[in-house]
């Protein structure tokens, strides 16, 4: 990394609020976990055995706290999947998950928004699918609640709404993988850091949504947020 005080043009740094507080969170990266409910695992056509989790990743730009964004560009089936995500204040490498446990900074809610009709066409081609999930404001996510302030999280209920109907429900017990087997996980293939976010996986009931609908994503003690896309 190159330590420069000056700049061709200002660095944008992508953050989130934080409950409570003036400082912001600084996002480093967004790591995505895949398939980490058993229901969507079996929606998605897969076993769900307890096999390594997966990754893939989201920019760090792609986050947005706003509540009326712009309909994605090049889909015609844009899926939301609601997810806990976790917020990491130190890092390591090869860590245990009861090493991992302590790198937590808080939580928030979020979407992974995946424009579907570009991720199968990339899938059916065996191309890489980052633009299916790495496009404009393809991550609406929750201000951080601190972890000292979530209470019960393993009982808490994760939940989407579309036009006030429930098309996601699950308890973040349901994960396949807990959060420090995650972490855990994904510090042996990378050194995590602090400021990386990571998304960890959604609960059966994956569908599309359309410009207008409104879409209320909530998780228990930790918070909600209300996007629609015009």
């Amino acid at each position: 990394m190159i330590k420069n005080t000056s700049f061709l043009f200002p660095p944008v740094i992508p953050s989130l609020p934080i409950e409570g507080q003036s400082a912001c969170f600084p996002v480093g990266r967004i790591w995505c976990v895949g398939r980490n409910y058993a229901e969507h695992s079996r929606e998605m056509g897969s076993d769900p055995e307890r096999n390594p989790p997966f990754f893939f990743t989201k920019p760090a730009d792609s986050i947005c706290t706003l509540s009326v964004l712009p309909f994605p560009l090049q889909t015609q089936k844009l899926h939301y999947e609601v997810e806990l995500v976790v917020a990491l204040a130190s890092g390591g490498t090869n860590l245990t998950p009861e090493e991992s446990r302590g790198l937590i900074y808080g939580y928030a809610v979020g979407l992974d928004m995946t424009r579907r009709d570009m991720q199968e066409e990339a899938k059916k081609n065996r191309h890489p699918w980052s633009l299916s999930k790495g496009f404009d404001n393809a991550c609406p996510i929750s201000a951080i609640r601190p972890a000292s302030e979530v209470e019960d999280l393993e009982q808490s209920l994760i939940t989407l709404k579309v036009n006030g109907d429930v098309r996601q429900s699950g308890r973040i017990s349901d994960m396949i993988w807990s959060i420090p087997e995650i972490i855990s996980a994904l510090s042996h293939s990378v050194t995590v850091r602090a400021g990386d976010l990571i998304m960890t996986g959604t609960p059966a009931g994956v569908g599309q949504v359309n410009p207008h609908d409104v879409m209320e994503a909530s998780c228990d003690n930790v918070g909600n947020i209300t996007v629609t896309y015009q």
